[in-house]
């Protein structure tokens, strides 16, 4: 038996550009088998080569995920973790980053075969050689972007995939898109989101690179802002000669990281986005109206934007900026396709648990409600996130919901996490959503200290370690009426990257 995961022969086409031919070759029809199928990165991956007729099986645990929908849809039954799943028809492992060789019964089985066994990342990393590929990348705005990037690559028709690490409306509710103009063995684009958490970006090899930012995060991985960023420089030294690095110039960040690769490697041709940015990509903000966010690009002229943020117009100005330039690597000029990129904008709504309204409905005293969830989990993010709502949703009262992600990033920033909220009306504070990757330990914060220490910043702060608590003291806000300064009734967000979204279903069901 000979079963690899393998990105053959590469095509090398017009403009220097690569097939996507990326596949499984096996002998005797062997199966692939995912551990920790339900992970988005997981699940797009699983899309990606089940198109290629790739027999699938995958494990994982039992609570529902909104993958499952994805994975019941390409017909994969899900199985709990066991040495059982590897059986002799299995010929090759993928696996998520959250399991190990030494723990997991599904892997411990396969290790002991002899089977191969890849990290979704190496995966991710060889489907990358088989393409001309893009990596989206930073510690914010990676799913976002990409999810944009593959909207607008599919509203010009260049021939392209991309793989974003959630479901995106415009990609038919998938984690996946693929183009009209696409074809197996045929020279194509293919853009993804790349992780930089354990350096997993590294496997990936990008012709060209979009950063939207840089600071300190994962800090039970990297410490300190140098070492993250350092991170970053590495990545960005993956790129070809001559290639491009497309950085958002209003992240101090990214400013930095694109400088420090440029002095190693003069060759990279650095493109800036953003308000600070000099050349074909300055962003100037407009006008927020008619639930639109109104904004220019350099000389390309106006466009719209239906998500809130300002955050959202510099990841749509980065996918604006690829999308130009992958058409200049097609001999196309971008002014030609100015309408099918406003086109794609505006069809754009955003991603599952980003900006995601879950829901409406109307309190006792008869005002409306909108739900939405966001997977906002870092103190930049949350600001930038909440100043969207506040600018797209002037007259509704605010009321956030938040769970913290991890031990390491709650104690690492905690004073920045405190100052996060200025612009909701409420906050409400679960406990903290412990990672799997680590343990409280000797760490001693707590989510009763994060809504302490956010108290000292904004009057209106509640600790509610369980999701019934926090859904009682939402309904007993929802009954209090919003006041005059809030005409349209209220906004209630669940944010966080733990299951607090379950928080807002409470709330739905207490309507």
């Amino acid at each position: 038996m000979n079963v690899t995961l393998c990105s053959w022969d590469v095509k090398t086409g017009f403009n220097k550009r690569f097939a996507l031919c990326y596949t499984v070759a096996m002998s005797e029809n062997k199966i692939v088998h995912f551990v920790g199928i339900k992970g988005t990165g997981m699940a797009a991956l699983v899309e990606v080569m089940s198109r290629q007729g790739v027999r699938i099986t995958g494990s994982d645990v039992s609570d529902r995920f909104y993958t499952d929908e994805i994975l019941e849809k390409l017909g994969i039954k899900v199985l709990p973790f066991s040495e059982k799943n590897i059986t002799d028809d299995v010929g090759a492992v993928i696996y998520s980053s959250a399991y190990s060789p030494e723990t997991n019964p599904d892997l411990m089985a396969a290790k002991k075969k002899g089977l191969p066994l890849k990290l979704y990342s190496e995966a991710l990393g060889e489907l990358s050689r088989s393409a001309y590929s893009v990596g989206v990348c930073g510690v914010h705005g990676k799913t976002t972007t990409t999810g944009l990037a593959g909207t607008l690559l599919k509203a010009v028709n260049l021939p392209s995939q991309a793989l974003a690490g959630s479901v995106i409306a415009s990609f038919g509710n998938s984690c996946t898109m693929t183009s009209d103009s696409f074809a197996e063995g045929k020279p194509s684009y293919f853009v993804a989101e790349t992780c930089e958490y354990q350096r997993h970006f590294l496997a990936f090899s990008p012709k060209k690179i979009i950063l939207t930012s840089v600071e300190s995060d994962h800090q039970d991985y990297y410490p300190k802002y140098a070492d993250i960023r350092k991170a970053f420089v590495e990545y960005i030294l993956k790129l070809p000669q001559r290639g491009q690095l497309i950085y958002c110039a209003d992240d101090s960040g990214a400013v930095e990281t694109a400088g420090l690769a440029k002095q190693v490697r003069p060759d990279i041709e650095l493109i800036p986005y953003g308000e600070n940015a000099l050349g074909n990509y300055k962003l100037t903000f407009l006008e927020v109206s008619g639930d639109m966010q109104f904004f220019t690009v350099g000389h390309l002229g106006k466009f719209a934007l239906t998500v809130p943020g300002r955050h959202m117009v510099r990841n749509a100005t980065s996918a604006i900026a690829l999308c130009c330039e992958l058409l200049r690597e097609e001999g196309l000029e971008p002014h030609e396709h100015l309408s099918q990129i406003r086109e794609g904008l505006l069809s754009f709504t955003g991603g599952k648990r980003r900006s995601e309204i879950t829901g409406k409905g109307k309190t006792k005293g008869g005002q409306d409600v909108i739900f939405m969830d966001d997977y906002a989990h870092h103190p930049t993010a949350i600001r930038t996130t909440l100043a969207g709502y506040r600018d797209f949703y002037k007259k509704r009262k605010i009321i956030v919901d938040f769970m913290s992600h991890t031990y390491s990033r709650t104690q690492a920033l905690l004073g920045e996490f405190a100052e996060s909220f200025s612009d909701a009306d409420a906050v409400i504070i679960n406990k903290i959503y412990a990672s799997a990757r680590e343990k409280q330990g000797k760490i001693k914060v707590t989510g009763e200290i994060l809504a302490e220490r956010t108290s000292y910043q904004h009057r209106n702060v509640f600790f509610c370690g369980e999701f019934e608590e926090a859904a009682k003291k939402i309904l007993s806000l929802l009954e209090e009426p919003s006041g005059s300064e809030y005409p349209d009734g209220y906004l209630v967000v669940t944010m966080g990257a733990g299951d607090n979204w379950k928080v807002g279903s409470l709330v739905k069901e207490g309507l």
